[in-house]
């Protein structure tokens, strides 16, 4: 992954104690947060020193104890400080030293690292990565897109899926390239056009409403 980390914008019904709680990642057992400004990496059964238990967790959930209240935290959920759904998902993306945007994300279920690009119609990504994915990409309708290195065949086809932090859509159009090229997956504008996108001090900031 680049250092252009991404922050998932979930707020746990913490906040009543004054306290706020984020989910950055998720992962089997373990989960990583933000508490308060500060990140803790807690395994389940251990309480970080703010008195947030980690009671289970999983690539797509977690669920804390704090204040003596269990609390479910998910990626595609935001958790306002009364314990109801909040409006809107949102994904802060920090700029890199090239600047360009990075961001961890998921195509039908399966993790991938995306690279922002607005200058690209569709999701795109090589023939190699769809292999890896298992998206039957040889089934897309025929094409050719023009690069760097020439005229290259593609194949269109439609994405489940795509999830980037709590923002998850469905059905997008996408290209895969055969061959090694784009050497990043591209979240081009079938997915962005479909989110708000604002920038902030060289933070990129996806939001969309529930």
């Amino acid at each position: 992954m680049k250092t252009g980390l991404l922050w998932v914008l979930l707020l746990a019904g913490a906040q009543a104690l004054g306290q706020e709680v984020r989910a950055i990642a998720l992962f089997p057992q373990r989960a990583l947060l933000e508490i308060d400004g500060t990140q803790r990496f807690l395994k389940v059964g251990e309480i970080s020193p703010e008195s947030v238990r980690l009671l289970a967790a999983d690539s797509g959930h977690a669920e804390i104890e704090v204040g003596g209240r269990r609390v479910r935290l998910e990626l595609s959920q935001h958790i306002a400080a009364n314990f109801t759904a909040a409006e809107f998902a949102e994904v802060r993306i920090p700029r890199d030293a090239q600047g360009h945007y990075f961001v961890g994300g998921a195509i039908d279920g399966h993790p991938v690292e995306f690279m922002i690009d607005t200058g690209a119609t569709s999701v795109a990504l090589n023939s190699a990565d769809a292999e890896r994915l298992g998206i039957a990409w040889q089934q897309g309708a025929q094409g050719a897109t023009s690069t760097a290195g020439g005229v290259v065949a593609t194949r269109s086809l439609t994405l489940a899926k795509i999830s980037v932090g709590g923002i998850t859509l469905h059905e997008i159009p996408a290209i895969v390239v055969i061959g090694a090229h784009p050497s990043h997956i591209l979240l081009g504008n079938s997915f962005l056009t479909k989110v708000e996108m604002t920038e902030d001090a060289g933070t990129l900031v996806l939001r969309r409403k529930y």
